[in-house]
């Protein structure tokens, strides 16, 4: 009789290690998947599950916050329409190395962290920056271009491989080669949000 208590206590023993072991290995599986997450994939899991009046809010490296519902997420850019007082700027571009900070709620750092789909994203997870402001040269909008400098107004004229060429004009003026006060050569490091045009 008391060998089949010992077996008991043994096999009960025996169960309790197994289960604290399968605990311990779920800890460190998260903590290991938690440390390989990217800005990217927090604004990405985080875009998913906004809700309809919410918004995410970034610090530039420039100082500036802007508020925004993102729309797109590239490989190193997001897409977003801006929240606030956007006057004529509706829409923007974000370099996320212009990104200094997430101003998160608590209930939004939670659900940034949230496992992600591998191919969530599609296409656009893979463009650059570069694509998208491509995009912005051929249709010919007008721009309000926040870099590590300050602010330029003007209209996108060509991208290169590292930079962008800014035919520089009255905002007020549409992009035609009278109107040209200068071109400036940006580097695409320096640009931290491309705040568009969207009405006259």
């Amino acid at each position: 009789m008391r060998w089949d208590d010992l077996f008991d206590d043994l096999a009960s023993q025996f169960d309790a290690g197994l289960e604290e072991e399968r605990r311990r290995a779920l800890i460190d599986e998260e903590r290991l998947r938690v440390s390989r997450l990217t800005t990217r994939d927090r604004l990405s899991a985080l875009a998913s599950t906004l809700q309809p009046d919410e918004h995410i809010g970034l610090q530039l490296h420039s100082g500036d916050r802007v508020d925004i519902v993102p729309v797109e997420i590239g490989a190193d850019w997001l897409g977003a329409d801006l929240v606030g007082p956007a006057h004529r700027y509706g829409a923007c571009l974000i370099a996320l190395g212009g990104i200094g900070a997430l101003l998160l709620t608590p209930e939004q750092v939670a659900r940034s962290m949230q496992p992600m789909s591998e191919r969530a994203g599609g296409l656009s997870a893979r463009l650059g920056f570069g694509i998208a402001l491509r995009d912005l040269a051929r249709r010919r909008l007008a721009c309000e271009f926040s870099t590590r400098l300050g602010v330029v107004y003007g209209t996108v004229d060509r991208v290169g491989r590292d930079h962008l060429d800014i035919a520089v004009h009255d905002p007020e003026v549409p992009r035609r080669a009278s109107a040209v006060i200068t071109t400036r050569i940006l580097p695409l490091d320096d640009l931290l949000v491309v705040r568009i045009r969207t009405t006259d």
